[in-house]
């Protein structure tokens, strides 16, 4: 099995071998074990379940809550060659049957699925009827209400095992602390599961942190002193784009990212950036998932994260080449009560929390009972200004109907225009006759992608579309709604826009329930994250691998030996060594002259304090140089 799992990994991916703790988290999904990997960012958590999910054969069904990491995953593996489906919110109940029917009759590999779909009658009824030979759980984490990402549909998860129980269960996840890797277990009911766990140490990456009052500055210095690509993060989309400019005229060629921007600006600025024509990326933490670029020399932050767990996600892209990287916090005194305060902003009344959600179903006129799994294109601010509410406090009524399971928030998700026939060859063609201007655009689709039009949604770009056969983009979209309105396809145009599913069926906002108990738990843990994060850049502590070490759980590790904090102990503890080197020389010289008391020596010194004496001269004592004499006085050794 070892050595097919090699011809796997090197026929689809390329690669000759497996990197550390690969090879045994592989084997042991493949003997049938249910599995708990814990690696960091960039370890190679997908291909954990991706290479035995194939040597297993039939199909794996993998869960993720992000749509961006579903999409991009699925599009790699059919790069490969490898057949692979995904559902999510936004779909319409007709690419979700087709999709569905693909994966029992059409020989896919891989299934993915958001954790609210799985909870689905649908899904529940149809999975069953597929050949399941692995299931397998992405960000993990999430599972648990004390990690930094609870979503509440993941403990719904286990329902899975019911349908399956001989099938092996792999979690996997890049940050968990022990309370969360002990939830993960037991709310996904694993049996006697094998954990594998990869240090967080990264011996190559030095920890920095300073606290500053010119932040540019400093950050300006960094970026000339250290070589190479970089990304900073920041919180404020605006603050990206200021940072970014200022950067330019600053002589480094930078550009901002963040979710405001439509598909097509991210997709080129990130293409830029990964190929090296823009040095440093100035980005919100929208910016990173899914992306491997192994020669990032430098992160910085320009604003403290809310845990550290997302510290160590961000932070953890640089220097995923195993070379020399680092990563840089820039703060100032007054940023620590900014998150102290971020957190008390977030403690919102149960009575807004139930306005924000009737406001929701007032904006998409929403009948009780109604909207399970429905998507709709949200904006924040246009939503406030509608219902006079403030933006900030809603948004935090959002986060919180978002933990409870309500809704889902999603950012900009590109998802690509599709068409799926729904008449067959003759009626198509009869209506070809009947209507010429039909028939050009139905022949240009079908010379694209043939006969996979007839069983499934396919993807098409009006642009090049409207190229090929020299017309306008709008006309060509104009025409394939008219089929669609006819019923002759099934036309789902392109979105790029923010969004809210509803996870649940649309309740009564005056008995919405809340669990208040939960809730302030929830609250107290997300306080001690900050206070975690607070601890992390206090400059009282001895070692800041160390602090993110201990905060997941590794006990009894040393000092990292590179981060400010250990070079400044070097440093001082050169300083010392120093000193006490000099120290000893003047001892020895006092003496030379003839013996004398420890009183009369330590005041001739008229250096260093009394402590450092009492040391050096014990050294000397204990080494010979000097020995108390007959008359109790020091004298040097003859």
């Amino acid at each position: 099995m070892a050595e097919k799992s090699k011809e796997i990994l090197k026929q689809y991916w390329g690669y000759k071998k497996f990197r550390p703790l690969q090879k045994d988290i592989i084997q042991s999904v493949i003997d049938g074990h249910d599995t708990l990997a814990l690696m960091p960012t960039g370890g190679g958590k997908s291909l954990c379940f991706q290479v035995p999910g194939l040597l297993l054969g039939g199909i794996s069904i993998v869960i993720t809550p992000l749509i961006a990491l579903m999409q991009d995953q699925v599009s790699q593996l059919k790069k490969r060659g490898i057949k692979a489906y995904a559902l999510f919110s936004g779909m319409s109940s007709r690419e979700i049957d087709i999709t569905l029917d693909n994966c029992r009759f059409g020989g896919s590999a891989f299934l993915y699925v958001s954790p609210e779909r799985v909870q689905t009658p649908l899904f529940q009824a149809r999975v069953k009827e597929m050949p399941v030979n692995l299931i397998a759980v992405d960000e993990a984490h999430c599972i648990s209400q004390w990690g930094y990402d609870f979503r509440p549909a993941y403990l719904q998860i286990a329902s899975l095992r019911a349908f399956f129980p001989s099938c092996p269960i792999i979690a996997v996840t890049a940050t968990a602390t022990p309370k969360v890797q002990e939830d993960i277990v037991s709310k996904l009911e694993m049996i006697a599961c094998r954990k594998y766990t990869k240090s967080f140490a990264r011996s190559n990456l030095a920890y920095h942190v300073r606290e500053v009052d010119d932040k540019g500055g400093k950050m300006l210095q960094a970026f000339k002193n250290i070589e190479g690509s970089g990304i900073v993060y920041m919180r404020s989309r605006q603050k990206c784009e200021q940072i970014s400019q200022w950067l330019c005229q600053q002589g480094i060629v930078a550009d901002f990212y963040h979710a405001g921007l439509n598909t097509q600006e991210r997709q080129q600025k990130q293409a830029d950036w990964i190929d090296n024509k823009t040095r440093v990326i100035v980005a919100t933490n929208a910016f990173g998932m899914g992306i491997d670029k192994p020669d990032v020399r430098l992160v910085i932050h320009l604003d403290l994260t809310d845990s550290l767990e997302a510290y160590y996600q961000e932070a953890g892209r640089a220097g995923r080449d195993e070379q020399k990287a680092f990563a840089l916090t820039l703060y100032h005194a007054s940023d620590l009560k900014k998150i102290q305060k971020r957190w008390q902003d977030a403690q919102v009344s149960p009575a807004f929390i139930r306005q924000v959600y009737q406001s929701l179903a007032n904006q998409y006129r929403l009948a009780v009972g109604s909207a399970l799994l429905m998507s709709y294109p949200f904006d924040l601010f246009a939503f406030s200004k509608k219902f006079n509410l403030p933006p900030l406090t809603t948004h935090h009524a959002l986060q919180r109907l978002a933990t409870l399971g309500y809704i889902q928030l999603s950012e900009n998700v590109f998802r690509p225009s599709k068409v799926s026939f729904l008449w067959n060859s003759g009626a198509l063609y009869e209506l070809q006759v009947k209507n010429p201007a039909f028939e050009e655009v139905i022949k240009a689709l079908l010379r694209q992608h043939g006969g996979n039009l007839y069983g499934e949604f396919v993807e098409i770009n009006e642009k090049r579309l409207a190229k090929l056969l020299h017309k306008s983009t709008s006309a060509i979209a104009s025409t394939l709604q008219q089929l669609a309105e006819l019923g002759a396809i099934d036309y789902e145009p392109k979105s790029d826009s923010p969004q809210v599913t509803f996870l649940t069926a649309r309740h009564d906002a005056v008995s919405l329930p809340l669990d208040l108990i939960t809730a302030r738990e929830r609250s107290a843990a997300e306080k001690e994250k900050l206070d975690a994060v607070a601890l992390y850049v206090s400059p009282l502590v001895k070692c800041r691998q160390q602090v993110l070490l201990q905060y997941f759980g590794e006990e009894n590790s040393e000092p990292c030996g590179v981060c400010d904090r250990c070079l400044e102990h070097k440093k001082s503890a050169k300083f010392h060594q120093s000193n006490e080197e000099t120290m000893r020389v003047l001892i020895v010289s006092q003496l030379k002259a003839k013996p004398k008391s420890i009183e009369e020596v330590y005041a001739a010194l008229n250096t260093g304090n009394e402590d450092e004496f009492k040391q050096c001269l014990k050294t000397l004592l204990n080494n010979g140089t000097v020995v108390y004499n007959s008359k109790g006085l020091l004298a040097l050794h003859h």
